[in-house]
């Protein structure tokens, strides 16, 4: 079968999310043929290149979702008499009647937007059937607009222009200030919406795309959206237009991301309640519209049961990782030595590592032999190197003396590679205080190292048991929990191959492959023919774009008002011989 894989900032670029995970995806069911619809975050993501793509890969479309720059995008060109109407610098403006229609689908959008409630709405359905009533009518009105909006671009182009235009900010102005709003939208001034307007273009760019015909997602089989929100857009509108079945997987959830983000971000209260409300609009209707859902951990799935996905839907799967790379540490008798601790990963605040550093001062004063190996290289950008200037400045103050703390990068003399990062140790430390699905404590369970994590995000689900877990925030539960395995080598050793079997059975490539291979079968199965809405000059029903098998007779429907074709076999004809 042909499959559309939908991606955002990932896959097939060198850098981004998910990429390495998509990959192996593509490579590991090579029966099946794959187009990527790839959304870029950056110029430096796409000037990184592309991954090395596999041969069942036959088609890709890429698209910035970083540029306002309309000629640049791959958007729909005019159709029809409209072709006209594009003006200079690549913008384009519609006439009297696509204005109106623009103006009503904005509408709608709007004030759903501005009056939604988030996550909280489940909350409010289930105890308020008033309330629900209005989170109702805010979702048929979202629905309404994104679709009105997306048949709007299809048929004339135009979208990001318009969505930069002064009509969209006095929309954008009298839903805000409508009855009914929060305090907060309300207070939204004329700054604020134009920042909200720019950021609703960037969001809903996928709308305008030219992937939307019969040789791009009207073409594939099914479409496998590798996230939620911008990745997701073009799998509704594909399942809209063409009625292609809609999978969604998400490790982590977007709507949650979203609000961690939103706190330190340098933008105001109206605008970040205005992304927070649009964010939990669009997850709530792709949560609708998809046929299934696999989170990758209950922790995700909680989310998006809370943004009204359907449980019904829901089927976990946890990603998979290569185990053999780990194999010859995780069979080894070594136990990375009693007297260290290792901590893996991407130094950022989120990693917690000033509480990490106060928790080993504690450890330090029982246990005065013992090193704290610090192995990662800072998050991109300005403030994850500020981040780390702090903890190295930290960590003299409070280690004057030499040795006891190091701060590596995986690739350097001591640690070549990442393997003998976690050989480095005894004990692996994890001190998140945000988390979704803790990669680096997989890695640690399939080395089989002990582990100190804290009940952040996913841990608790993926350690099962086989590592301890601390409250976050707590250097003296983090301390007291290092001191415990690091004079207790029976124990770590005990943990160590529990933690080992426990990753070998749940997070492998091979069970991540096996079950999507499964999930693919299952929901080609339920639909195997559809009919094509759109365009309307198809006349009739549309099999497999690659069939599973390639000659069955008397299988497929024949197109309405054609005459069957005859299929008898030749040998079978009557003057084929005497019975």
């Amino acid at each position: 079968m042909r499959i559309g894989l939908l991606t955002d900032g990932g896959y097939p670029y060198a850098t981004g999310e998910s990429r390495l995970w998509c990959d192996r995806l593509v490579r590991g069911l090579a029966p099946h043929e794959f187009d990527l619809f790839a959304l870029s975050r950056s110029a430096e993501q796409e000037a990184a290149g592309w991954v090395r793509l596999p041969a069942q890969v036959v088609g890709v479309r890429t698209a910035p979702l970083w540029t306002a720059d309309e000629d640049t995008l791959g958007l729909h060109a005019p159709r029809g008499p409209l072709a006209r109407l594009l003006t200079g610098g690549g913008a384009r403006t519609y006439a009297r009647r696509e204005r109106r229609r623009f103006a009503a689908h904005f509408a709608d959008l709007a004030a759903s937007v501005c009056a939604a409630a988030g996550p909280e709405r489940a909350r409010t359905d289930a105890g308020h059937p008033e309330g629900g009533a209005e989170s109702r009518l805010a979702d048929e009105r979202f629905t309404r607009g994104l679709y009105g909006l997306a048949e709007l671009a299809w048929e004339h182009g135009g979208l990001p222009a318009a969505l930069r235009s002064e009509t969209a900010v006095r929309i954008l102005e009298a839903a805000c200030r409508a009855p009914g709003t929060g305090r907060t939208v309300q207070t939204a001034t004329v700054t604020d919406l134009l920042a909200f307007a720019a950021e609703l273009d960037r969001v809903l760019r996928p709308l305008s795309l030219d992937w939307y015909e019969e040789d791009g997602l009207g073409a594939v089989d099914l479409c496998h959206a590798t996230a939620g929100g911008a990745a997701a857009l073009p799998g509704l509108l594909a399942k809209r237009f063409f009625g292609v079945p809609l999978l969604v997987t998400e490790h982590a959830v977007r709507v949650r991301a979203h609000y961690l983000a939103s706190g330190g971000a340098p933008v105001s209260a109206p605008v970040r309640a205005l992304l927070a409300n649009l964010h939990g609009q669009l997850a709530t209707e792709v949560y609708r519209q998809a046929d299934l859902i696999t989170p990758g951990n209950t922790h995700a799935r909680r989310w998006q049961e809370r943004c009204g996905a359907d449980p019904a839907k829901l089927r976990t799967v946890y990603p998979g990782m290569e185990a053999a790379r780990f194999a010859a540490l995780g069979e080894s008798e070594d136990d990375g030595g009693p007297d260290t601790l290792v901590w893996v990963g991407r130094i950022e605040p989120a990693k917690d590592l000033i509480g990490l550093l106060h928790a080993f001062a504690e450890v330090r004063l029982a246990e005065p032999d013992a090193r704290l190996r610090i192995i990662g290289a800072p998050a991109p950008g300005p403030a994850g190197a500020a981040y780390l200037a702090r903890c190295r400045e930290l960590a003299v103050q409070l280690f004057p003396e030499e040795g006891a703390v190091g701060f590596e990068e995986i690739g350097g003399p001591e640690v070549p590679e990442l393997t003998q990062a976690y050989a480095a140790g005894g004990v692996v430390v994890l001190s998140s205080v945000v988390e979704g699905f803790p990669i680096s404590l997989v890695e640690a369970m399939f080395c089989g190292r002990a582990t100190v994590s804290t009940d952040v995000g996913a841990v608790v689900e993926v350690i099962g048991g086989t590592g301890l877990v601390v409250p976050p925030r707590n250097p003296r539960a983090l301390a007291d929990a290092c001191l415990a395995l690091l004079r207790d080598p029976e124990r770590r050793a005990r943990l160590g191959a529990a933690a080992r079997a426990r990753a070998l059975e749940l997070f492998t490539v091979e069970q991540n492959l096996a079950a999507f291979h499964g999930i693919y079968l299952e929901l080609i199965a339920r639909a195997p023919v559809r009919e094509r809405p759109h365009p309307a000059t198809h006349d009739g029903p549309r099999p497999f774009a690659t069939p599973p098998e390639a000659h069955v007779l008397d299988h497929w429907p024949e197109r309405a008002g054609r005459e069957r074709a005859d299929r008898t076999p030749s040998w079978a004809g009557a003057g084929s011989g005497d019975a």
